[in-house]
């Protein structure tokens, strides 16, 4: 887009000059107009954008000081050039003062002129390019953020609430919101992916990084708004942002799915399914969405590439339902090493089959089949069986046999969870503790829950389900508060700028860092440390800290201890 310059002087035979003289096309300029005085000009700039102005200093009605000083004023984003007969070392002076980034003396040389316009425009375009490329690296690290937030929304493992302290800035905008969501997903079950057991855990890290970079990198180039979420080892949550006054469109999200397995398909490999949620879903609504999905996905008889959940017209069947609430509090149980609770749930699970069998005994062997391949992916994500283990394991769901072999695989993959379920509860505590420490040592530069989970050698998902149970709060709500808490330790105690503490606590940006702050608080950074500096202790606001074993400040709330 050509940028306008506007030419401002009372001798219109100059204005008539300059336009004439100055290549203007070859400085990528289009004169927008010409004004006899100051008052002619700011009403030409009231009504289009201007980012160049030409200017005369002694002018009637309103000169060329008043003009400059009242464009600084109402903060219109324009490069001044000041042209005058004066020398007069005043008139430069406020000149200087009001920011103008030029000055040339009448009779206006041309060529010299041509060149400060060359390289005023230069530097504008350059500091317009640094803006933009600024503004994208702080709206992907704000879209970062919000997937972060928007995995612990889906897995409930948060209250989404505008009065949060952790929803500030841009982030407190999801909740006006409304997305489509699509959950793209291996099968586990199909004969394609069985090498796929076989990957090393390295392997299986650099196929899922792989996948989320192909589906970001599609999303982006079709000028989508978007999340890409992974939910667990081969699973993904895609959530695209839609206008509110759109309607949902069946066949035009079912394209969006196509072409993003296309994609997926075409650079990893990989062939995936997609379920798609039948509407939009706000922020609230994101859990119960994604738990509809994937509930549709695993009981679904048949499953098609693609398929809209809900499915229209149709129902889960009770039994069905209530067969896989019990499977989940089975796992559930599983993951928290109750083994009580293991055992009260297989022996449901076992009277729900045994009924679902008088009813519909062709419907429950693949049911159960489906199950066991969850049960079992969900272990490996949990890391609780060695590679030996986990293939004889393979090899025996991979023999046709029946449902009593079935309950007793069951039993077999539960009873050697629970049994290790003491040693895996002190080995999940001291993971959790080395990555307290790690991430207490990190907390001046970006972090990513991905990291912290590979530090302590555990899958994302079963890291950040052991985070919330260990430290009663989220990866990125524990990781926000130590930051704001250490924050306002170095405005109370410090001299340092606002600018460096925020380097210092993980925010490259300090606009997102003074959100965040204000939201925590209820203070500026500025505020606080007007309120705060040489009052004392940092008791004195409300928190008292404790050396933790790593010998790093401990909040109160750490470790769950209230």
């Amino acid at each position: 887009m050509t940028d306008r310059v506007l030419l401002v002087d009372d001798e219109a035979h100059i204005t008539r000059n300059l336009e004439k003289v100055i290549p203007w096309e070859m400085l990528g300029l289009q004169v927008a107009g010409s004004a006899k005085n100051g008052a002619e000009a700011l009403q030409i700039m009231g009504e289009q954008s201007i980012q160049l102005l030409l200017c005369d200093i002694r002018m009637p009605v309103m000169d060329g000081l008043e003009l400059v000083r009242q464009i600084r004023e109402k903060e219109l984003a324009c490069d001044i050039i000041m042209l005058s007969g004066y020398q007069d070392f005043a008139y430069t002076r406020a000149a200087i003062q009001y920011g103008v980034n030029d000055y040339v003396l009448k009779p206006i040389p041309y060529d010299e002129l041509t060149g400060v316009i060359a390289r005023v425009m230069s530097n504008q375009r350059n500091k317009q390019k640094q803006l933009f490329e600024e503004q994208q690296k702080i709206g992907r690290m704000i879209d970062l953020a919000s997937e972060k937030i928007l995995y612990d929304i889906i897995m409930d493992y948060t209250d989404f609430s505008g009065s949060h302290w952790l929803f500030s800035g841009d982030e407190q905008q999801l909740k006006l919101q409304q997305f489509v969501m699509i959950i793209l997903d291996l099968d586990v079950s199909s004969e394609t992916t069985k090498d796929w057991r076989d990957w090393t855990d390295k392997e299986r890290k650099l196929w899922n990084f792989a996948v989320c970079n192909v589906l970001r990198e599609k999303l982006q180039v079709n000028g989508l708004h978007h999340a890409v979420i992974q939910m667990r080892d081969g699973e993904w949550c895609v959530l695209i942002e839609t206008a509110e006054f759109e309607s949902f469109d069946e066949i035009r999200v079912k394209d969006w799915a196509t072409t993003l397995m296309a994609a997926v398909r075409n650079h990893v490999k990989l062939s995936l399914n997609a379920g798609i949620y039948r509407g939009f879903a706000t922020v609230e609504e994101l859990s119960g969405a994604y738990k509809q999905v994937q509930l549709g996905m695993q009981l679904a008889p048949v499953h098609d590439a693609i398929a809209l959940y809900p499915g229209a017209g149709e129902r889960i069947q009770g039994e069905d339902k209530a067969f896989w609430v019990t499977a989940e509090r089975l796992i559930g149980a599983v993951k928290r090493g109750d083994a009580a609770a293991v055992g009260v749930e297989v022996d449901h699970i076992a009277d729900q089959l045994q009924h679902l069998n008088e009813h519909n005994g062709a419907g429950v062997k693949p049911l159960l089949h489906f199950f066991v391949l969850h049960l079992m992916r969900e272990m490996k994500e949990m890391a609780v069986f060695s590679k030996e283990q986990e293939e004889q394991l393979w090899r025996r769901l991979d023999r046709r046999f029946n449902i009593k072999d079935l309950l007793s695989f069951i039993r077999q993959v539960t009873d050697a969870v629970t049994e290790r379920s003491v040693d895996k509860k002190k080995q999940s505590e001291l993971s959790m503790l080395e990555a307290r420490t790690f991430l207490d040592r990190n907390l001046n530069r970006d972090l990513s829950v991905e990291e912290a989970a590979t530090y302590v050698g555990l899958s994302t998902s079963y890291f950040s389900l052991l985070f919330k149970q260990t430290f009663g709060e989220t990866f990125i709500e524990y990781v926000t508060r130590e930051r704001m808490e250490r924050a306002k330790t170095m405005l109370a105690e410090s001299q340092k700028s606002v600018a460096q503490i925020a380097k210092e606590v993980g925010y490259a940006e300090r606009r997102y860092f003074t959100k965040v702050f204000m939201k925590y608080t209820g203070d500026n950074p500025t505020d606080f440390r007007a309120k705060h500096q040489n009052v004392g202790t940092y008791e004195s606001f409300g928190t008292i800290r404790q050396s933790g074993p790593s010998g790093t400040p401990e909040s109160p709330g750490s470790m769950g201890l209230e």
